[in-house]
């Protein structure tokens, strides 16, 4: 499985404005002043080498959507704004002539996770079929009201795709076009649902939008063994601890902390940190992604667990 991250906000999208992008050309080129930059292979070294990715690059604006591209058939979860990007690519690649088939898992219905729909341009395409799977039952419902007059000006039910809804329940195993796939209910407003999916040997699990205790976390908690040995994690690190545990109780999403702890007792080999706060800028990821590795090492890690902050364009080969 290739795994490809299109949105990896959370709760909205968050693009950089013109402050944060000329705070980035204005901190590159300082960075340059002590260096020869005579040629362009020179200037391709230094931004590679030399600036830290919060400088040369962004973690994203988009809200969720991640691709898991195994075989000929396409696998989506969630439907966040990063979804319009995603079908642009793949217009972009096979043209609108090439007839596709999508497998999309929905965690939750909230506006973030379908924000994107509206505009995926291969549900405007004729011959192409959109399989949405979840454990809600209000799926079709949530998709039509949102694109629905007078908020959106093309009707959910004139879409030219073919679109089916899938009801799956928690905590059973489905074979989905060759991909083995577990849902489980999460504590979230509304509920929300994660997956694991296993293919060839290999095991991803997505599991955003939940909010675990960190007093619960222990082997008998039914999440690490949800998670376990997961070829990769992709779990929802919103909040610092502090924050988690104290004014953002109960708002239903996680911390960074929390999530080494978990992967550390399912012994998960990738846990790739996911649904970025919208307020945080591009080094304020980057500053938790370096505190989340130290705590890992001082906490006792075995296993050589590597983390990873999701961004925007992130590809990882399971």
């Amino acid at each position: 499985m290739l795994i490809r991250f299109w949105g990896t906000r959370g709760s909205l999208p968050a693009p950089l404005n013109y402050r944060a992008v000329r705070a980035k050309i204005r901190a590159a080129l300082i960075a340059a002043l002590e260096h020869r930059l005579d040629d362009p292979e020179a200037v391709d070294r230094f931004i590679d080498g030399e600036l830290p990715f919060s400088v040369r690059g962004t973690f994203g604006g988009n809200s969720s959507c991640v691709e898991l591209a195994c075989g000929d058939q396409f696998v989506l979860c969630d439907m966040g704004s990063g979804a319009r990007e995603f079908g642009n690519a793949l217009l972009a690649r096979y043209g609108p002539a090439r007839k596709h088939r999508f497998n999309i898992f929905m965690s939750h219905l909230h506006w973030d996770h379908i924000m994107g729909f509206p505009f995926f341009t291969p549900a405007f395409i004729p011959g192409n079929v959109i399989r949405i799977h979840g454990c809600h039952d209000s799926m079709r419902e949530a998709f039509i009201r949102q694109q629905s007059d007078p908020c959106f000006p093309v009707d959910f039910r004139n879409l030219a795709a073919t679109i089916e809804f899938v009801e799956l329940k928690p905590d059973r195993s489905y074979d989905i076009d060759g991909l083995r796939v577990r849902p489980i209910l999460q504590n979230h407003a509304s509920d929300s649902y994660g997956y694991r999916f296993e293919q060839a040997g290999k095991t991803v699990v997505y599991s955003t939008d939940c909010e675990h205790k960190y007093e619960v976390l222990d082997q008998n908690y039914p999440f690490v063994d949800f998670f376990r040995n997961a070829d990769v994690l992709i779990f929802d690190a919103m909040y610092s601890l502090a924050d988690q545990i104290s004014v953002k109780e109960d708002w239903g999403h996680s911390s960074n902390m929390v999530a080494v702890e978990l992967a550390q007792l399912a012994g998960v080999k990738h846990l790739v940190m996911f649904h970025h706060e919208p307020i945080y800028d591009d080094a304020m990821i980057e500053r938790i992604l370096g505190e989340t590795r130290r705590y890992n090492e001082i906490s006792g890690d075995e296993r050589g667990l590597v983390i990873s902050s999701a961004y925007d364009g992130l590809e990882i080969a399971v």
